[in-house]
């Protein structure tokens, strides 16, 4: 854990905190809910060890709350998941190793991981960002999941809080200074309005996999040859210059 603390700039270290402190509310939020709906405390935390997905969890939660089936709940946590088979194709670099170390490694793949995956170019800081997000997210959401469902009967009305609310939030920051970049703002502007657009005809789920349709807007990134040519210009001229 020292070696990846020390291969990261400390603002990252801050933001995966930051995502961290956030989580836990929502976390605590989970397991309150889930307790105060009647549920057995073996359920949130065994949903939280197992699924690991915060979207997927309190989707499935609510099915059963609301009367739904085990299957109907097993369902709408899959479609949610879903998403996240893109993001397994992005990070399968930082999972090399023994079959153990990526079955884990595949277990920890959630939206934050993948993003501060994203953010480092270095190999060795793609990996470090992601092991060390995933371990502190899954220690502190378990931890806050098992507090939250033992407080739930005190806690009352838990959407009167709004913790929910700090997830997007922090997901939200995270994602704005790579709105800086015309292709990525494109890409994400088209993406939220078909997500939009959809919501209300689609399942759960859908619209953030329809969003997906995005990246067709973004264009294409220019090849290393490209980048090459493009250069020459300017070292012709550099040459002029020392002549």
């Amino acid at each position: 854990m020292r070696s990846l603390l020390r291969t990261l700039e400390r603002a990252t270290l801050r933001d995966i905190a930051l995502v961290c402190l956030a989580d836990a509310l929502v976390g605590a939020s989970f397991g309150a809910i889930s307790a105060s709906g009647g549920l057995p405390l073996w359920v949130p935390i065994a949903l939280s060890v197992l699924v690991f997905a915060g979207g997927s969890q309190f989707a499935a939660v609510g099915v059963v709350l609301s009367g739904g089936g085990v299957l109907a709940a097993v369902v709408t946590g899959l479609v949610l998941n879903a998403r996240l088979l893109p993001f397994g194709f992005t990070v399968a670099d930082v999972l090399e190793g023994p079959w153990w170390r990526r079955l884990f490694g595949a277990q920890l793949i959630t939206d934050e991981t993948a993003a501060f995956a994203l953010q480092q170019e270095e190999p060795r800081r793609r990996r470090a960002a992601f092991w060390l997000c995933g371990i502190a997210l899954y220690a502190v959401w378990n931890v806050s999941v098992l507090l939250g469902a033992v407080a739930g009967g005190l806690i009352g009305d838990t959407d009167a809080l709004g913790l929910d609310a700090a997830f997007p939030a922090v997901l939200l920051a995270l994602v704005l200074p790579s709105l800086a970049d015309r292709r990525t703002r494109t890409a994400a502007l088209v993406g939220a309005v078909v997500a939009v657009a959809v919501t209300p005809y689609v399942p759960a789920g859908l619209p953030v996999l329809l969003a997906l349709v995005g990246l067709l807007f973004a264009g294409r990134r220019p090849g290393a040859a490209e980048r090459v040519e493009s250069l020459e210009p300017v070292r012709a001229e550099e040459k002029e210059a020392v002549r």
